[in-house]
């Protein structure tokens, strides 16, 4: 058994180590696009749930009921544009100052969220753009995500995400260009007023990361993946990885809780992977 560890510059100090579980052999991995792939995931993922946190009071977010989960930080200052309910669009403008820690991520800069219309209706635009200066865990990241809302069933809020002009640079300078869409749905804590018991399945779409100067890689949704809320990472699913190395499929496993996965290689050669 044959281990290849990956020492990233990912969002939670990210470490992927590739365990063969069939024989000796010399597999590499393009270390550095993986890792992009899972920032960019992870950024998505906080900017998301910042989004819902103070766009779904739809008034202003200092009048946000106690017993509400905080997704921002308590350390983030948040203002918004209008409080009166009912008066869109709505700006708010995300001041995470020069450094502030909560839930093991520390996030500087600044975020603006524009909402058009309540967030969990049809036809409601939530656009995210990340400032020049926008941070995360030591990482600079940018570019504009659009939440255009698509629901057709209440029960079931559902958006599609495009990413446009994303950029995410590394802690040695490097830097990957990302661009995407992808479907997102909400499947539990629909009627509740905290966070923590949301979940939500990207249940199609493609992605494109790209080191500048360099190779690329192709994320495509094979089998719906389930992100938790109360969960770091994603919990199950399937992506087909294509890139100039790569050429197989990244399980995330059976919905549990963890930070473990599989990669199969098309050669049928699997590698336990761990994110730290």
């Amino acid at each position: 058994m044959k281990k290849f560890k990956i020492y990233t510059a990912g969002l939670l100090l990210l470490a992927l180590n590739f365990t063969s579980c069939n024989k000796e052999e010399d597999f590499s991995v393009d270390k550095e696009l993986v890792n992009a792939s899972a920032d960019i995931d992870l950024t998505n993922e906080l900017d998301f749930n910042s989004g819902i946190d103070v766009s779904s009071d739809n008034s202003s977010y200092s009048e946000r009921s106690s017993n509400q989960t905080n997704a921002v930080a308590p350390c983030a200052s948040v203002s918004v544009n209008n409080s009166t309910p009912g008066v869109f669009p709505k700006v708010f403008t995300v001041d995470f100052g020069t450094g502030c820690t909560y839930n093991g991520l520390t996030r500087s800069g600044i975020i603006t969220i524009t909402i058009t219309d309540y967030v969990m209706n049809n036809g409601s635009i939530m656009t995210i753009e990340r400032g020049n200066n926008y941070y995360v865990n030591g990482r600079k990241v940018e570019g504009t995500v659009v939440y255009e809302n698509t629901t057709t069933n209440p029960d079931i809020p559902q958006w599609t995400r495009t990413i446009t002009n994303g950029k995410i640079t590394n802690l040695q300078g490097i830097v990957f260009n990302h661009n995407g869409t992808r479907t997102v749905k909400q499947t539990a804590g629909v009627s509740t007023l905290i966070l923590a018991d949301n979940i939500y399945e990207i249940t199609s779409g493609n992605h494109t990361i790209t080191r500048v100067g360099g190779s690329s890689l192709s994320v495509t949704v094979v089998e719906t993946l389930i992100k938790k809320y109360a969960c770091s990472h994603i919990s199950q699913g399937q992506l087909d990885l294509q890139g100039s190395v790569l050429d197989g499929i990244l399980d995330y496993g059976n919905n549990t809780c963890d930070n473990l996965a599989t990669y199969t290689h098309s050669n049928g050669t699997v590698y336990n992977v761990t994110l730290y």
